[in-house]
């Protein structure tokens, strides 16, 4: 619960009946909500964390707030805004990537060849591998310290930015999880280009445990596509609908980058003057 974070009480902070700590209990109990990972349900979360950001950001302009001093305590709340970008950026360097393959991909199905079209595929397949490891590496980089502290205002302040921190971390984790769509992929791992066009029945039918997210899609159709499963504009209808999928992703990062830079600049400024 969002509540959990008002442990302590402080003049500093305004009461729970104000408006602003009822909108920061809204906001922070969506994002804390378990939910399906969809690329709906995620775009909706994205957009959940600039609202919530835009409460962290009236938060830090409360007077009382920017009073306090604890060198220690910001320089590890700055730590962790810088966590939070990172992966944001890490997560707008993987749409980017995985969108210039796709559109590398269309162009070869629609002229149809099938020698190239072949090399593409597995170069995409490829790249979607090196782009899993950067992605692993960068969630193990995010894990979020705990927060040490012993000023009672601060530390109330200071548990207020964490949790939002955490869900924030959570939500881009999330996010990187779909992209990487680990489980489809490894149902699909290990075959040679030769089993792949040789036994089609399996893959078939580990197609139909494929995660049902637009990105684990693309890679089975894919591979469904070199066993001549299905036909070329099943495939292109798949990767337009990645494509928009990668769209709204997109907008999304793009919108909450700036906010969380916002908020890191709001944190600067409330802390450290």
């Amino acid at each position: 619960m969002a509540a959990s974070i008002y442990h302590a009480r402080s003049n500093s902070l305004p009461s729970r009946s104000h408006p602003f700590v009822s909108d920061f209990d809204q906001y922070f109990c969506r994002l804390k909500a378990n939910s399906e990972a969809t690329s709906s349900s995620i775009s909706l979360k994205l957009h959940g964390l600039q609202d919530l950001h835009d409460c962290v950001d009236k938060l830090l302009l409360l007077p009382t707030l920017a009073r306090e001093k604890n060198e220690k305590c910001v320089n590890e709340l700055l730590d962790g805004s810088l966590r939070v970008l990172d992966l944001c950026s890490a997560a707008k360097d993987a749409l980017v990537q995985i969108k210039e393959f796709t559109q590398e991909l269309q162009s070869i199905l629609r002229r149809r060849g099938d020698m190239k079209l072949t090399s593409e595929i597995m170069k995409y397949l490829t790249s979607r591998k090196v782009l899993r490891k950067a992605i692993k590496k960068a969630l193990e980089n995010s894990k979020a310290k705990k927060l040490n502290n012993d000023h009672e205002s601060v530390a109330i302040l200071a548990g207020i930015l964490k949790a939002v921190e955490t869900v924030s971390l959570g939500v881009f984790e999330s996010l990187l999880s779909f992209i990487s769509s680990p489980k489809a992929q490894s149902k699909l791992s290990g075959w040679s280009l030769v089993s792949k066009l040789t036994h089609h029945k399996r893959v078939a039918s580990e197609e139909g445990e494929t995660e049902s997210n637009e990105f684990a899609k693309v890679g089975a159709a894919l591979f469904s596509l070199i066993g001549r499963k299905i036909s070329v504009a099943d495939v292109q209808n798949q990767l337009k609908n990645l494509e928009l999928c990668i769209q709204y992703f997109d907008e999304g990062l793009e919108s909450l980058y700036r906010r969380l830079i916002k908020t890191r600049v709001s944190l600067l400024n409330t802390l450290n003057n």
